[in-house]
């Protein structure tokens, strides 16, 4: 049998101004309804009604107008205009269906939830599951408010028991410094954490990042996300599958294969840390700068890039690879420097330790490197030593190289100056010695021009024109002018008093063959694989 009963208050906090009791519903029967305990109305709740332990039942504090219903053996009220208490949260709306006995609130229309004096949930339809403490929220535009941020959603689940906000439509949250939208999420209003997930964008006036997964704190500003992610500001564009970012300072740790990219240079590394204030990187692992403006590309397992100073270092396997033309000079040492000229996009490349070089039509070895993109130069120093595919080795305490059009123009050697060269028609080396030694080069770096200033010495295997040997020349002179055609001496021009014979080939002794200081060393020449740390 269905019964009902309806009140009009008049005034909020008080009851029956007028009653109205129908289907024969006795007053007592009412008033027991109307009075009865919250304990004893929690009695009668079907357990399978609703999962959890039965609580205390949502308590009436007002309405405009109540309906009491009791039907098949339960008790349900419908209030219109009606606030409702539920440990220490207030619900407000329109019209509200109570169901006693199962404890669950369906309200329509202007739905509110106060819970404290910092959450607010708004909607246009409520579903309260008072045992569970489940709010569910729904309508064109749910709202969920707290003081650091604002949710806006079309359906809100909300466990006020942990509090802890979910939703599985596109929502979007915004605080003071973000706007951030996702498929879907969950908020943890005591933590201040938020989860996002499917098609991930948090826009903050510094960047937008976006993502797939994305846990964000709105206390801390840190942000951490996993799968592919972009992060875009007007510095670049950075790529990731895995970090962190601060979104107040720009700090930011990437702990899988990432990238930064943009005007001037592209830092990748396996993982990696920005500077968000200097935009200055640091990586660690299999580690690439690339600067875009001269084609300069750093490698190494460890390196960090100064934006402002236009600085970078690589160590550890460390190489670079500078691209001009057709050709790519590489360099290799145990530590690289870069010095950018950022007024011009000028660089300075320096190597230290260990140094190995290699190009086409040259390659070298030293202990400190220094090459300038600005006038072509590669300076070596500590024991270098340079060979060539065309069969000679140069040595000095200092060398100096001298590119023009990205080929080898000059080089010049200062003290203990000692040029080599294999000639290849009588399996012999022609040899060249002096305190100061220029070496020219025509096309495709074959030596043409050898000057000698100061204690200069030779040994060169003179040929007639039948290409027949005619001897072994020795001379002394201080200062010495050597043509080369095919790497052989081809004229000689001694400047000052020379001192100097000509041994026949049968008249040669092995000791006359060599100069002092001879040690043609081509099994050290580095490979291009050597120079990438291959072998």
């Amino acid at each position: 049998m269905k019964k009902k009963i309806f009140i009009k208050l008049c005034n909020p906090f008080k009851l029956l101004c007028v009653i109205s009791i129908k289907d024969h519903i006795t007053r007592l029967t009412f008033f027991a309804l109307l009075f009865t305990s919250p304990y004893l109305m929690a009695q009668r709740v079907n357990p399978a009604a609703q999962a959890g332990p039965a609580t205390d039942i949502v308590e009436l504090l007002k309405s405009d107008e109540l309906e009491l219903i009791s039907e098949n053996g339960i008790d349900s009220r419908r209030v219109t205009h009606g606030i409702f208490k539920h440990k220490g949260a207030l619900l407000y709306s329109d019209l509200a269906i109570q169901n006693v006995s199962t404890n669950i609130i369906e309200a329509y229309g202007n739905v509110r939830i106060v819970q404290g004096d910092t959450i607010t949930v708004t909607g246009d339809t409520l579903h309260y599951y008072g045992n569970s403490r489940l709010a569910i929220v729904s309508g064109r535009k749910a709202v969920l408010k707290d003081k650091k941020s604002t949710l806006t959603t079309r359906r809100i689940e909300y466990d006020m028991a942990n509090g802890i906000a979910n939703y599985k439509v596109p929502g979007r949250t915004v605080d003071a410094e973000n706007v951030l939208t996702s498929n879907e999420g969950f908020y943890n209003t005591n933590t201040k954490d938020f989860t996002y997930y499917n098609k991930v964008k948090l826009v903050n006036k510094k960047y937008t990042l976006t993502t797939d997964t994305l846990l964000y704190n709105s206390v801390t500003k840190w942000a951490y996300f996993n799968g592919p992610s972009k992060i875009v500001n007007k510095d670049g564009t950075l790529l990731s599958k895995k970090g962190q970012y601060n979104s107040l300072t720009g700090e930011s740790v990437f702990k899988t294969r990432t990238t930064v990219d943009n005007d001037t240079y592209t830092l990748t590394a396996d993982s990696l840390f920005v500077d968000g204030q200097k935009n200055n990187g640091q990586g660690k692992g299999n580690v690439v700068i690339v600067a875009k403006k001269d084609n300069t590309i750093l490698n190494g397992d460890h390196g960090f890039y100064r934006k402002a100073e236009g600085f970078s270092k690589i160590y550890g396997r460390a190489y670079v690879r500078n691209v001009v033309s057709n050709d790519t000079l590489y360099i290799r040492a145990d530590t690289l420097y870069s010095f950018e000229n950022l007024k011009d996009s000028t660089r300075r490349l320096v190597g230290d330790r260990n140094v190995f070089i290699y190009k086409s039509d040259f390659q070298g070895k030293c202990d400190s490197v220094s090459y300038n993109t600005a006038d072509s130069t590669i300076l070596f120093f500590k024991k270098p030593i340079l060979w060539s595919n065309q069969h000679y080795q140069m040595e000095g305490d200092t060398i100096s190289a001298f590119l023009v059009n990205n080929a080898i123009n000059r080089i010049l050697l200062r003290s203990k100056a000692f040029v080599i060269t294999e000639d290849t028609l009588v399996h012999q080396y022609n040899q060249v010695k002096g305190r100061t030694i220029n070496a020219y080069f025509a096309a495709e770096s074959k030596l043409r021009q050898v000057l000698v200033d100061g204690n200069g010495e030779s040994a060169y295997y003179a040929i007639d024109d039948k290409e027949k040997m005619i001897g072994l020349n020795r001379v002394e002179c201080g200062k010495m002018n050597l043509l080369f055609v095919d790497n052989k001496v081809n004229r000689i021009a001694f400047i000052g008093k020379p001192d100097g014979r000509l041994i026949p080939p049968r008249q040669i002794k092995p000791i006359e063959r060599q100069l002092d200081g001879f040690n043609w060393r081509v099994s050290d020449k580095p490979t291009k694989k050597k120079t990438l740390w291959l072998e």
